[in-house]
């Protein structure tokens, strides 16, 4: 907490840029310092200290144009995060899934037990699969499953192979299953799926269109991302003020994600995208936090209510758990034990 007030201190109010500066700063501190303990052959603290170096560099492309400087910043993070585990003893494999003339990159993570069930984890619209590490996957790997993180098309860096958001999602989704299967052994039988964010709309898809898919859950679900995309472009299109510097920078990354110029196409495109509750047979959960917008809140709760599967939950987290903000943001290590407890019954 003491370095996040620190880097804190440094940024200047309505300037995106000193917050990649401060950010950045910060990272290469503890970089600098992690190197010192490794030569030490204290490895231990090196690996804690570069994966702060590594959560540093991933929030200083935060706010970053698309371009050269935002992939430099965003490489320089993946190279600490292999750097991370290595010295941290975290056995993992980075992956490449093969998809429609590009890569999708992702890391496995093996359990200890080799029967213990796999969690597939998909972030949403603003993440990468390493940052997914730090929020949920560092959990389930050490309440015993075995963790897959990737990147689905304009996720993390996908987007510079002309890969972007894509409605179909439960096409991209079983290549990687494919490649889970045959690489890593991964029992599908004992596959689950959380997505995150836009990430839940993925899991909606995927539950109603990916048979292989033991159990999914969805923080929270979106069967519907239209409506979100149009509540967007109507709110951008009456906005009185100019939008901060940070917002225009973080708009455009996403947009660039979608593979749109604006927000009135992004909502275009994806007009009468959906995913069919009648389909899903899968143990389905859904969490929805308390603070959720009411797009995200009204379509949880349809969904839940139109899901025929026998094993589906909807769990409302509320202030009182700390765990009330979109996808759990202010308390993960809930989310992750809702999860858990939910799996522990349905597999």
């Amino acid at each position: 907490a003491g370095e996040a007030f620190y880097i804190a201190s440094q940024i200047e109010d309505g300037n995106a840029g000193s917050w990649t500066q401060s950010f950045e700063r910060q990272g290469a501190v503890l970089a600098a310092q992690a190197d010192r303990w490794a030569r030490q052959r204290v490895f231990r603290a090196a690996g804690e200290t570069r994966l702060k170096a590594f959560a540093c560099s991933r929030s200083a492309w935060q706010f970053v144009l698309p371009g050269a400087r935002f992939s430099a910043l965003f490489r320089k993070s993946q190279v600490l995060f292999d750097k991370a585990m290595e010295e941290l003893d975290i056995p993992t494999t980075r992956f490449e899934v093969d998809y429609c003339g590009g890569e999708l990159p992702g890391h496995f993570f093996p359990a200890s037990d080799p029967t213990a069930p796999t969690i597939l984890v998909i972030g949403g619209a603003d993440t990468c699969h390493e940052d997914r590490f730090l929020s949920q996957g560092r959990y389930y790997l050490e309440r015993g499953y075995a963790v897959a993180l990737v990147d689905l098309p304009g996720q993390g860096l996908v987007a510079e192979q002309g890969l972007h958001w894509e409605p179909a999602v439960e096409r991209p989704i079983g290549e990687v299953i494919d490649t889970l299967v045959a690489r890593f052994g991964v029992n599908t039988q004992r596959l689950a799926m959380i997505g995150m964010s836009l990430g839940g709309y993925f899991a909606c898809r995927a539950a109603a269109q990916e048979p292989r898919l033991a159990a999914v859950i969805a923080t929270p679900a979106l069967p519907r991302p239209d409506a979100l995309f149009v509540a967007t472009a109507g709110a951008a299109e009456m906005e009185a003020n100019v939008p901060s510097d940070a917002a225009r920078r973080n708009r455009q990354v996403l947009l660039w994600k979608a593979g749109v110029s604006d927000l009135r196409a992004l909502a275009d495109k994806w007009q009468g995208v959906a995913a069919d509750p009648t389909k899903v047979n899968v143990p389905f959960l859904t969490v929805v936090g308390a603070q959720e917008g009411a797009v995200w809140q009204r379509q949880s709760i349809e969904w839940h209510n139109a899901i025929p599967s026998a094993y589906k939950r909807m769990t409302l987290l509320d202030a009182e758990t700390g765990a009330d903000a979109h996808c759990q943001g202010n308390n993960p290590l809930r989310l992750v034990q809702e999860v858990d407890a939910w799996l522990r019954e349905v597999l």
